[in-house]
Parts: C-alpha cells; structure tokens; sequence
C-alpha cells in the first residue's frame, strides 16, 4: 500500500496539530479537520509547504451531516481512509453542583456524541474496505475520576467504552479501534485551565511519577505507533500515556 491516509479531527492545536505533523514527517497524507477555516487553510498551507498532500476540511463532530460529508470528503479526494484519530474533545472545570446542563451539553455533544459520529462513519468505509486504524482521544480520567471534573471524567469513561465496544464489533474485519490516554500535556488547553501560573503546572508536575508534564509530540508518537503495522495485533486497548501516573 502507498503512503497512509490520515484523519484527524481537531487537528488545528495541541496534541491534534503535533499528530498530523507527525504522520506527515512520515510520507503520510493527512486530511486536517476542525472548525477554524482561516487557521485550517493557514496549516494545510504550510503542510503543502514541505512537500505534505494535504487537505483541509471544515467539520463540527457533533453535527452528524458535518461527520459524514468529513469522511466521505477523505474518500473523494484520496480514494480511501487508513487511519482516523478521533481527537476532537473539550472539557469542563468546577465542581458538580456547579456544573449546568448546557456545561454538560457542551462536553458530551463533542466528547461522547461527536465521537459516536465519527465512528459510526468512519467505520463505514473502513469496514467497505476491508482494513482501516481509529484511535481515539481519551483522557488518565477515563480511567480514574478527579473532583473538579467530573462531566470531562464522564465523557472519557464513554470514549473507553465506545472504543472497546467498536474493537469488538469490528476485529475479524482487519480493522483495529485503540486509544490513547493522556495524563497532563502542555497544550493551549492546559494553559487556560491553569492560567499560565507555573505554580499551578508545578502542582501537576508534581502529580506525576516522572516528574513532569508531558509533550504533545510524546502523545503524538505513541498515536502514530498505534496506526501503525508495528501495532497489528493491538485492537481495543486504551493506551496510558501519563509518565506514571495511573501505575499505582
């Protein structure tokens, strides 16, 4: 098979953005998915750059029309779809009795349905092929909760159970569903929650048995091992990326 053809969804910051880059050093073709045009174009640009086939195309997961035009889009433009990573995710802070219900629609309508979207599409062609490779974004609090976050807890508990499930359902059919599982990164993300206060980074530094916060490109590296046939035989694990943190 020629150069994989890659997905990712939130793709245009973060741990997103160092994914497609990685799969791109690697001769991949990657399609960049999320909702920020000018930013999307501006990062397929500088893909296209280096020498990078790549397109972008605008997507809200959790509006199933937009999930369905994304997938079929890959398809239309690079004729089939190897790899997905579902990586679109927001969350929540504070505590429960604070949390409102549009704070809940807002994390599950990206977390819990957007991911259903994607799968459920995804799988679509993957399973029309015959082959295909989805990882998706779940969280060191899909496994564990925290006080403080239990609505993006929540939502990463359903991520663990969705890819085990779609794992299973789809096994003999030469398609693989993993995840990977994160404990802290410095991303944008974890700059807002904390306010840029290095007191706080240090906090959660601290929290890890490695001592450290991890890297985008650390999570991006194991994603695209996961893709990889180096992992062939790995299908519906949830992969803990976090430095320590859930060993004990």
């Amino acid at each position: 098979m020629n150069e994989q053809v890659v997905l990712v969804t939130g793709a245009l910051a973060g741990i997103g953005r160092a994914t497609v880059s990685a799969f791109a050093r690697d001769g991949a073709s990657v399609v960049v998915s999320g909702r920020r045009d000018e930013e999307g174009k501006a990062f397929v640009a500088e893909l296209r750059a280096s020498g990078t086939k790549a397109e972008f195309i605008r997507a809200d997961v959790s509006i199933e029309d937009d999930v369905q035009a994304l997938v079929d889009g890959v398809v239309q433009v690079f004729g089939r779809l190897d790899v997905a990573v579902n990586n679109a995710g927001t969350g929540s802070s504070g505590l429960l009795v604070t949390q409102t219900l549009e704070m809940y629609n807002t994390v599950f309508d990206t977390n819990v349905r957007g991911l259903f979207f994607c799968l459920k599409h995804e799988l679509r062609i993957m399973t029309e092929q015959g082959f295909g490779s989805i990882v998706n974004l779940s969280s060191t609090f899909g496994e564990r909760g925290s006080a403080g976050a239990s609505l993006y807890s929540a939502s990463k508990h359903a991520v663990n159970g969705f890819t085990r499930s779609a794992a299973l359902e789809v096994a003999a059919r030469g398609i693989r569903v993993n995840a990977v599982a994160p404990g802290p990164v410095v991303t944008e993300g974890l700059h807002r929650l904390t306010g840029g206060a290095e007191e706080r980074y240090a906090a959660m530094a601290a929290t890890v048995p490695a001592g450290r916060l991890g890297h985008v490109d650390e999570i991006a590296d194991v994603i695209k091992f996961l893709a990889s046939d180096g992992a062939r035989f790995v299908t519906g694990q949830i992969v803990a990326v976090n430095g320590g943190k859930t060993a004990a």
